[in-house]
């Protein structure tokens, strides 16, 4: 990448919950001329539109089943809601972003996921408009991309929010994403203490989800991340966004930040 050096895929539960001086850090790394690349979920706003909607939602080994109507309020809730609460939070702290969905100048490309028949408009990334973000960035503003793809035909397609992440970052050259969480990393007990691993291999992971060290609400988070190893990205790193400065922490190399998973 030319000027911006940093990917950050931002959950729909996280989101939420970060307080003011995560959107600050990210203020003052745009000063010093490194923009973050933000990609974000929505997760349990979708769900709740869908609730007050009375639109039936399931999933199918983690992803949601997207019909047309479930596509219409994930289409609505993504690039509409959460794309400019984001947007506007960022600005609100003196920082200029730009909202955009996959969708936006072709930004993310997409085909039908091999089980379409069974899961419904779910997209595939087969390509990422790089030079869209790139111009962006280059004008000093923070592309905030919502996970929505677009296919051939005009057709728009649900994508998984890590699997756009590692897309994005990937086509855009980075070598590695930050991952924001509500935990400190990936903890295991050592010494009748829980520590947090500053780096663990993807094939580690797994070991760990089966001998139990990784487990409960831990595991879908470690596969997500893992997910987001995709192309040139070769490191994904889960953070805490409550640690104050953590985005500068992780870019300064700052020791005891969350935990680095490499693919080996």
């Amino acid at each position: 990448m030319k000027k911006q050096s940093l990917v950050i895929k931002c959950g729909g539960s996280t989101l939420a919950q970060l307080p003011d001086s995560f959107y600050v850090d990210m203020g003052k790394l745009q000063l010093s001329g490194i923009i973050p690349v933000i990609v974000h979920g929505g997760g349990p706003a979708i769900n709740e539109t869908l609730l007050r909607f009375n639109i039936e939602s399931t999933f199918v080994n983690g992803l949601r089943k997207t019909s047309p109507e479930v596509l219409q309020v994930v289409e609505m809730v993504l690039g509409g809601q959460i794309n400019k609460q984001i947007v506007r939070r960022i600005q609100s702290f003196g920082a200029m972003a730009v909202g955009l969905s996959g969708i936006d100048g072709r930004l993310i490309q997409a085909k039908p996921v091999s089980n379409a028949d069974e899961i419904g408009f779910v997209g595939e990334v087969i390509g990422v408009n790089a030079e869209l973000i790139q111009g962006i960035v280059e004008m000093g503003y923070m592309p905030v991309i919502a996970p929505l793809g677009i296919g051939e035909d005009g057709q728009s397609f649900n994508i998984n929010a890590d699997t756009a992440a590692g897309a994005v970052a990937s086509h855009l050259g980075a070598e590695r994403l930050v991952v924001v969480t509500d935990v400190p990393g990936i903890m295991k007990i050592v010494d009748g203490e829980r520590v947090v691993l500053p780096t663990i291999t993807v094939a580690e992971i797994e070991q760990m989800i089966d001998s139990g060290d990784i487990y409960g609400g831990m595991i879908p988070k470690v596969r997500a991340a893992v997910q987001c190893i995709q192309g040139q990205v070769h490191e994904v790193i889960i953070v805490d966004g409550s640690v104050p400065e953590v985005l500068s922490k992780v870019l300064a190399g700052t020791s005891g930040i969350g935990t680095r998973i490499v693919r080996v």
